[in-house]
C-alpha cells in the first residue's frame, strides 16, 4: 500500500514538474514569437523541442521580461557537453577548438577594427570557435559584445540544431571560402564536388561515392578535426634538400617565428605550438597524413593516393621557391634602408603576420605609413600561396594553376620590379 501511494505521489510530482517546464516554455514562446519569431520556430522542429529540451535547460530560468535579457545565459559549449559528451570531447581535441585563441595570437588581429574581430562581421564571425576561458569571455564582455560564446552553433545552426545540417558541405562553405582558404570553391569545382552536387540531384545512384568536405576531414562524425600541413603551410623537420630547407627557413623568418639574425626560434614560437598553427615534428606530420592515406584508399589504389599526396608535397617546394625569392628581395630593402622597420615589428624584415597592415600599427594610425611591396608580398603569401597547395590537395586544377602558382609567379613579377623601381628613385 506504501509504495503504491508514494507511486502515485512521485507520477503527481512528475506531472507538475513537467507542467512547470511547459509553462515556463510557454512564456518563452508566447514572448518570443513577436521578438524573434525565426528562434522560436527552429526551436519547434528540432530534436530538442521534441525531447522536451526547453528554453530555461540552455538559458536558465533568471531572464523574465524584456528589461532583463541580459539575464538570460548563453550556453557555451559546456551546456551542449551535458547532453554530448563524445562529441564535446572530440571537438576540444581538434583544430576548430583553437579557432579564436589562433586568431588573438596573429598580430593583424589587434590592428584590425573590433567590429570585425569581436562583433564577428570578418575573422571573428569564423575564428569565433573555441572553447573560450573565462577570461576570454570577460574580455568580450567588457567591449560589448554578449554573443559568440558557443562553437557548436557554428555548424548546427540555432535554434534547429540539425545534425543534417552539420553534415552537408554547405554548413562549412560560410568559413572555408575567399580569400586565404577557399575550400569551398576548390572542391565544390573538384571532381569530388561535382560529384556530390550530381548525386544530391539524383544524376548518380544512391552507392555512387560522392565526397564532401566532412567524408575527408570529419570521418564518423569525428569532431577532432585535423591536418597534416595545417594553415600556414610550413612544418619541421627541414627537408633534406637544402634549397627546399633554406627557403622554408626564409618563410618561417617572415613569419617572425626564427630570428632573421640568428635563425634562432623567437616567442612566437610558443604561440605557434600552443594552437598546433604548424606541425613541428615528422611523428605528428605523419600521423594525420597516414589518416588521409586511409580515407582516401576507400576509393583510390593506396599507390594512387600517395603519389597524388606527394605530388602536393612537392608543389609546395617548388611554390615556396617563389615565395623565399619574394621575401629576400623585400628583405634586402630592409637592409638597405630604403624600408623603414616599422616600431611594431620584430625584426628589420618582412613580417607577413601583420597581414595588410604593413605600418605595424591599428587601423587608425599611421596610414601614410603603409607598405605597398610588403602588401603584395603578403598577398603572395597568404592569398595565391594558400590556393597553389590547398587546391592540390582538394583536386582543383584551375585553382592551382591560374587562381595559384600563375598569380605567385605575377606576385614575384611585380615585387621585383618595385623593388627595382625604388632603388632607382634612392
Amino acid at each position: 500500500m506504501m509504495k503504491t501511494l508514494q507511486g502515485v505521489l512521485a507520477g503527481i510530482f512528475s506531472l507538475l514538474l513537467l507542467s512547470g517546464v511547459a509553462h515556463a516554455a510557454d512564456v518563452c514562446i508566447e514572448c518570443h514569437q513577436k521578438l524573434s519569431p525565426g528562434q522560436v520556430k527552429d526551436w519547434q522542429i528540432s530534436e530538442h523541442a521534441k525531447n522536451d529540451i526547453s528554453c530555461s535547460a540552455c538559458h536558465g530560468e533568471a531572464h523574465k521580461n524584456a528589461e532583463d535579457y541580459k539575464l538570460a545565459v548563453l550556453p557555451d559549449e559546456k551546456v551542449c557537453q551535458s547532453c554530448h559528451e563524445e562529441q564535446f570531447t572530440q571537438f576540444s581535441h581538434g583544430k576548430h577548438n583553437f579557432g579564436w585563441t589562433s586568431l588573438n595570437a596573429i598580430p593583424a588581429t589587434h590592428m584590425a577594427p573590433d567590429e570585425l574581430i569581436e562583433g564577428g562581421r570578418g575573422c571573428g564571425g569564423c575564428h569565433n570557435m573555441g572553447i573560450k576561458t573565462e577570461e576570454q569571455k570577460k574580455e568580450l564582455a567588457s567591449k560589448g559584445y554578449r554573443y559568440q560564446n558557443n562553437s557548436c552553433d557554428e555548424c548546427h545552426t540555432r535554434h534547429a540544431f540539425s545534425k543534417k545540417e552539420a553534415v552537408n558541405p554547405f554548413a562549412c562553405q560560410q568559413c572555408h571560402m575567399g580569400y586565404d582558404h577557399p575550400q569551398w570553391e576548390m572542391w565544390s569545382s573538384s571532381k569530388h564536388g561535382e560529384r556530390w552536387f550530381a548525386k544530391k540531384h539524383g544524376d548518380l545512384p544512391e552507392g555512387a561515392a560522392a565526397p564532401s568536405c566532412q567524408t575527408c576531414h570529419m570521418p564518423d562524425g569525428n569532431h577532432a578535426n585535423e591536418t597534416a600541413w595545417g594553415f600556414l603551410g610550413v612544418r619541421l623537420p627541414l627537408p633534406d634538400d637544402k634549397q627546399a630547407a633554406a627557403d622554408r627557413v626564409t618563410i618561417l623568418k617572415a613569419l617572425g617565428v626564427l630570428d632573421p639574425v640568428t635563425g634562432k626560434p623567437t616567442p612566437i614560437l610558443d604561440a605557434v605550438k600552443a594552437v598546433r598553427m604548424a606541425k613541428l615534428d615528422q611523428e605528428s606530420w605523419q600521423k594525420e597524413r597516414d589518416k588521409m592515406l586511409k580515407i582516401c584508399s576507400q576509393c583510390h589504389s593506396a599507390k594512387y593516393v600517395k603519389e597524388q599526396l606527394d605530388m602536393g608535397d612537392s608543389i609546395m617546394i617548388k611554390a615556396d621557391r617563389l615565395m623565399a625569392d619574394a621575401i629576400e628581395t623585400v628583405a634586402a630593402l630592409y637592409k638597405d634602408g630604403l624600408i623603414k622597420k616599422p616600431a611594431g615589428y620584430p625584426a628589420n624584415y618582412p613580417f607577413l603576420l601583420t597581414f595588410m597592415h604593413t605600418n605595424g600599427e591599428r587601423w587608425d594610425k599611421d596610414l601614410d605609413k603603409l607598405s605597398y611591396i610588403d602588401q603584395v608580398l603578403v598577398q603572395m603569401y597568404m592569398k595565391h600561396r594558400m590556393r597553389t597547395y590547398q587546391a592540390f590537395f582538394h583536386v582543383s586544377p584551375d585553382y592551382a594553376y591560374w587562381y595559384g602558382w600563375n598569380e605567385m609567379t605575377k606576385d614575384l613579377g611585380e615585387i621585383k620590379e618595385l623593388a627595382k623601381t625604388m632603388r632607382s628613385e634612392k
